[in-house]
């Protein structure tokens, strides 16, 4: 049986470049993060035909310098609270097509060693922290979910997944991992190293095995339990054998933090890290997501404007109702999540969304979550665990039927210390 090619949106583009690359664009991280995705009538045709040559053009190769990279943008690191800055981008599917039931549930494979998010940060992070029955609610809940539905309406129509490509492969080092140095590639053109981060890359536990996600993003994740260390890497390459990146950054003592890479570092636009509110295989298998969930919005609130936990911001979007990157919002908790005719998948993401919410950790070409990607598997000779949680459906198409129109924002700078 021939397998299905998985289709991924691309992480933000910023209000630099949106206007005049929508098209050509789609999406990327930024240093601190920027992604986004094109609206091309012939990208949506390409996604539902799923063919090989689509997967070619939306996932180039991150070895080496993608040669149509549009220029450089040169900025500085962002400090606390500062603006995010832009990179380059890829296209994004289409729109599912109308739901069909969903499928019954696949035999999943077993389990890896990819951890629990639940495992890595500190046991009072908010990432871990459920939302009460009384939680109290933003007095413009109303205003920002009717924006929340403007952006699905505005944009293929539905949120995705992304899995090969715009999602960070998870990488776990044992203590006898040995270390390398990842350079810093300045493919922002911005002239000059940051030291700071140079020196967080000084040495690096990375498995032989290891590589960076496709498209153009490159993400990469390393977190090596005996020293309790969590690495990020975007646009990551290897050349001549040695390690390269353009951005990321490194958490020590991940165990007691609150989950958030301090000042400019990190690979999303926020600097929350992907280990926080990507979703893992494991999960999905057991049906229980632990923690609050990272999605990407395609319009964020412009910048200077953002919510704890984000420390930084690539917003650009001035509507009235436009949401803040940090804010937080749940699934209403009084919807029967038993009785939605969703895919297995869903109903799993839907619980969490009550328990734990979601959080805008990014921009995007499309309204889009993270699992972790398959290459943490497939890298180490595991089977992808998603040909069988998705049972054949395409990852635009698992949230299918969510109620959306049933999401409560909390409070601005809700649950900060």
């Amino acid at each position: 049986m021939q397998k299905l090619h998985r289709l991924s949106i691309p992480s933000t583009l910023s209000s630099l470049c949106a206007a005049m690359l929508l098209a050509a664009c789609g999406g990327g991280s930024s240093s601190p993060t920027a992604s986004s995705a094109s609206t091309a009538d012939s990208a949506q045709a390409g996604a539902v035909a799923a063919s090989e040559g689509n997967a070619a053009a939306s996932s180039p190769d991150t070895s080496s310098m993608p040669s149509a990279q549009p220029a450089p943008i040169a900025v500085a690191p962002a400090p606390v609270g500062g603006q995010a800055t832009p990179s380059p981008s890829a296209p994004a599917p289409a729109p599912a097509p109308a739901q069909a039931p969903a499928p019954a549930p696949a035999p999943a494979p077993a389990p890896s060693t990819q951890p629990s998010a639940k495992t890595i940060f500190g046991a009072s992070s908010f990432w871990y922290q459920q939302i009460p029955a009384n939680a109290p609610l933003h007095a413009n809940s109303a205003g920002f979910a009717a924006d929340f539905q403007r952006q699905i309406q505005s944009y293929y129509g539905n949120v995705t997944i992304n899995t090969d490509s715009y999602a960070s492969p998870v990488y776990v080092a044992d203590a006898s991992t040995p270390t390398v140095k990842v350079s810093f590639w300045d493919c922002q053109g911005k002239g000059y190293v940051d030291q700071a981060l140079q020196a967080q890359w000084a040495q690096v536990p990375i498995p032989s095995y290891a590589q960076p996600s496709d498209g153009t993003d490159g993400e990469m994740t390393v977190y090596q339990p005996s020293t309790d260390t969590v690495w990020e890497f975007w646009q990551t390459r290897k050349v001549n054998g040695q390690w390269q990146a353009c951005w990321g950054g490194r958490m020590t003592n991940a165990s007691k933090s609150d989950g958030r890479f301090a000042n400019s570092y990190g690979t999303t636009a926020t600097g929350l890290p992907f280990l926080g509110g990507q979703i893992s295989a494991e999960e999905l298998q057991a049906g229980e997501i632990g923690h609050a969930i990272g999605i990407a919005l395609v319009e964020p609130k412009a910048y200077p404007a953002l919510s704890w936990p984000a420390s930084r911001t690539d917003g650009f979007y001035t509507g009235a109702n436009a949401i803040a990157e940090g804010q937080r919002f749940f699934l209403d908790k009084s919807v029967n999540v038993d009785a939605l005719n969703i895919h297995p998948v869903a109903k799993t993401i839907a619980r969490a969304a009550q328990k734990y919410g979601f959080v805008v950790w990014d921009k995007a070409g499309a309204l889009s979550l993270r699992v972790n990607n398959p290459k943490g598997y497939t890298a180490m000779g595991k089977a992808d665990p998603y040909d069988a949680l998705f049972n054949g459906t395409q990852p635009y198409a698992i949230l299918n039927g969510f109620p959306w129109d049933k999401l409560r924002f909390l409070p601005m700078d809700y649950g900060k210390p």
